[in-house]
């Protein structure tokens, strides 16, 4: 388990407020046991909450590129068919994932391709549940095609709460499934849109790990040829400076599940 780098200036400032405070209380009040008691818990509980906020833990990455990983820790909150108008122009089905503030951070490349779509759009805060949150809320959207020739489109999406979002790709980057592509600080939601076919491997209120469940497996286009993803080793985070800006469900509709064998290779990725 480490510590994130988009952690590092919230951790001091947090640590730089609770030295003031402490030495407030303890200058002009050095009889105030009681108070400086509460004051010592109340410090430790705030430091403990911020430090949970931004660990990173290290992870164990099952790369197939016939299935796609989860983006994000969180609760499994929007499962239907429904239009997405603004690359894709087709019916796909939504997935949607929603960060609370007690869960990892950290968001992660649901397959591996290149970035053949990426746009950042400004919005509003909107509660994550609310309907529109997808659409008219702070977001990112990243569309990501694999050697099959298949897309999906990703969204992170901005809250009441969360109104910082960071992102470290950009069109043209190739990725691996696993590989961070983002974070969002104190929770938000994450949609990620699959092509009709698409085998649903999970259910609604499923709670669901980033980089580890498996939310479906993909049907690939006819005759297409399917890559394995390759062992190498790969960074703990982007080496490249991330952009920064900036939760939740609609109403669901389930869809069927299906299993199938599907052959895995192991990967570590921390």
């Amino acid at each position: 388990m480490t510590i994130h780098k988009e952690g590092y200036t919230s951790l001091a400032i947090t640590v730089l407020f609770i030295f003031v405070l402490n030495a407030v209380i303890q200058f002009y009040l050095p009889q105030a046991h009681t108070l400086k008691w509460f004051i010592y818990i109340l410090s430790a509980l705030l430091f403990l909450i911020i430090l949970q906020f931004f660990r990173s833990p290290k992870l164990t990455i099952t790369q197939d590129e016939t299935q796609v990983l989860c983006p994000a820790d969180g609760k499994v909150v929007v499962i239907e068919e429904t239009e997405e108008p603004e690359f894709l122009k087709d019916r796909r089905i939504q997935i949607s994932v929603f960060m609370s503030p007690i869960n990892v951070h950290v968001n992660r490349n649901p397959i591996s391709g290149v970035i053949k779509y990426f746009k950042y759009h400004p919005g509003k805060y909107l509660v994550a549940w609310h309907p529109k949150s997808s659409t008219e809320n702070e977001r990112t959207t990243v569309v990501t095609e694999n050697s099959a020739g298949t897309q999906v489109l990703f969204r992170q999406i901005a809250g009441a709460m969360a109104r910082r979002i960071c992102w470290y790709v950009k069109e043209g980057d190739k990725v691996e499934q696993g590989e961070q592509f983002g974070f969002i600080k104190f929770g938000s939601r994450v949609d990620i849109f699959l092509p009709l076919g698409t085998k649903v491997k999970v259910n609604i209120n499923d709670v669901v790990k980033g980089g580890r469940t498996v939310l479906a497996e993909l049907t690939p286009p006819e005759g297409a040829k399917v890559v394995k993803a390759e062992t190498k080793a790969v960074a703990t985070e982007p080496a490249a400076e991330p952009v920064i800006i900036t939760d939740l469900p609609a109403k669901p509709v389930k869809v069927a599940r299906a299993k199938a064998p599907v052959k895995k290779s192991d990967k570590k990725v921390s």
